[in-house]
């Protein structure tokens, strides 16, 4: 959108107010955005990861690789390659200049989540269910996976004066959320005990611990500049924490005390929060609800809540905010749509021209003199042909902003300096379908829309099939569905 159309106002606000969109293609189940905010990856149900191009909101790729449900997804800092987790127990490392499969990855637990380092994305990290933690080396064709604890620190007095019980629930704890910090150097980990531990990359050992909460840790993400991190607990309380420069040098982990910034909860309903995120400036917190269709947006500097965002009539999944703009798109359990909340931006047309006059109702026009002259028909096509000769470039791409924390940390390694990266345009994106193609007729049914929809004449059969069969279909007619002749 032309930026000298929209008001200054509207650019100054810093938080969606409506709907302004929604995407379909398949039932999508997590999504993230790429670093520079022009893409947005999904990954759905019957384990095929979609590209959305943001901007015209169009699906741009589709990768295949997963055969059951996507469950977590993470951009390289260069957005070029994507690490996708399924459901299946394998992590794909996907690059976007083809779509090939760089890496598969097959794990003997289920995954619950898998991030990429910021610096090499031939490294992850991964946790896994009733397992523990692991950071896995792909820069060889076997993949090398390294083991990390769960237990929380223990300082050496700590240690000689536990008892065994506590040594025992140390040992039985598990890992359910893992991510890198920004610079790369340590893990951010949460384990179903609610201790939140920080690992040091290199030596793969716990260098600090900080109890939480006594329920289990959900989700965990950090700001761009890793110094602010919000955590999701089974206990309906979503927690911010700062934290401090982790990696500098002179930081005393021995000394190091973390203390809860804010504690954001509902005091009415005890509504449970199925995800939460950061605004790009993580000045605000969302969170989306169990058994509910709204999102919460909460302000940190007074750690009030300061809009609750509405619109849907089915409960929100994952919420992920734009890396730089006052977007956030979130998942639809039931229908699968990925919904976009913004700010509407209505153009001032007066920009175009000095002489162009906005006006809320009809006035009286007062023609010139010369206006509805009739002109000699060669001078009418001179200027045609004029206008013709002006050259239109469609073929320049202009640059994206990029988030500010992406090159805060040094240069990355292992191909990912390649910053200009642009992912190609395909124009033969075989079944894309989108929200127009597909009609809900009741619960888990859809049916196909028809090609003559809204023209009366048209009578043709309309297919109708199961909620899983559309899915699987993904764009094609369902072989099995029971057919209706539409009343004529």
């Amino acid at each position: 959108m032309n930026l000298s159309l929209v008001d200054p106002f509207i650019l100054a606000q810093d938080c969606p107010e409506v709907i302004t969109g929604r995407l379909r293609s398949g039932h999508s189940t997590s999504i993230r955005f790429s670093h520079r905010g022009d893409l947005l990856a999904s990954g759905r149900h019957d384990g095929i990861v979609v590209i959305f191009d943001i901007e015209t909101n169009g699906v741009a790729r589709k990768l295949r690789g997963h055969t059951r449900q996507v469950q977590s997804l993470s951009w390289s800092t260069s957005d070029r390659y994507l690490l996708s987790a399924g459901q299946d127990w394998k992590v794909v490392l996907w690059d976007l200049k083809d779509g090939s499969r760089v890496r598969t990855v097959r794990f003997e637990a289920a995954i619950f989540i898998a991030e990429l380092h910021p610096k090499n994305h031939m490294l992850f990290v991964a946790a896994l269910f009733e397992d523990q933690p692991v950071i896995v080396d792909m820069s060889t064709e076997v993949a090398v996976k390294h083991p990390l604890s769960s237990a929380p620190y223990r300082s050496q007095l700590e240690r000689e004066g536990a008892t065994e019980k506590q040594m025992a629930q140390d040992a039985k704890q598990t890992t359910t959320m893992t991510l890198f910090t920004p610079s790369g150097g340590h893990i951010i980990a949460g384990t179903n005990k609610g201790w939140l531990n920080i690992i040091d990359t290199e030596t793969h050992q716990v260098r600090y611990s900080f109890k939480v909460t006594n329920n289990i840790i959900v989700y965990v993400r950090l700001t761009p500049s890793g110094r602010d991190v919000v955590i999701n607990s089974s206990d309906r309380i979503v927690r911010t924490l700062h934290l401090p420069d982790l990696s500098d040098p002179k930081l005393d982990f021995d000394t190091l005390q973390l203390e809860v910034e804010h504690k954001f909860q509902d005091l009415v309903q005890k509504l449970s929060w199925n995800h939460v995120s950061f605004s790009p400036t993580g000045e605000y917190v969302t969170a989306s609800t169990w058994m509910n269709h709204h999102i919460y947006v909460w302000e940190r500097g007074q750690g009030s809540l300061v809009k609750i965002l509405e619109g849907t009539k089915e409960e929100l999944s994952v919420v992920e905010w734009h890396p730089f703009r006052p977007f956030v798109a979130a998942v639809g359990v039931d229908s699968g749509r990925v919904w976009l909340w913004s700010i509407p931006q209505p153009q001032r047309w007066s920009a175009l021209a000095p002489d162009f006059v906005e006006v809320e109702e009809n006035v009286e026009y007062i023609e010139r003199e010369d206006e509805f002259d009739i002109q000699p028909l060669e001078e009418i096509h001179k200027r045609r042909l004029d206008q013709e000769d002006e050259e239109v470039d469609v073929l320049t791409i202009e640059p994206v902003k990029a988030s500010s924390a992406t090159d805060e940390f040094g240069p990355t390694t292992i191909g990912e300096a390649d910053a200009d990266f642009s992912m190609p345009v395909l124009l033969d994106i075989e079944a894309s379908d989108s929200e127009d193609e597909v009609v809900a007729v009741g619960a888990g049914q859809f049916r196909r829309r028809s090609p003559g929809a809204g023209r009366e004449w048209m009578n043709d059969d309309e297919v109708v099939v199961s909620g899983d069969e559309a899915r699987r279909a993904n764009g094609t007619a369902a072989q099995n569905g029971t057919k209706r002749r539409r009343a004529g």
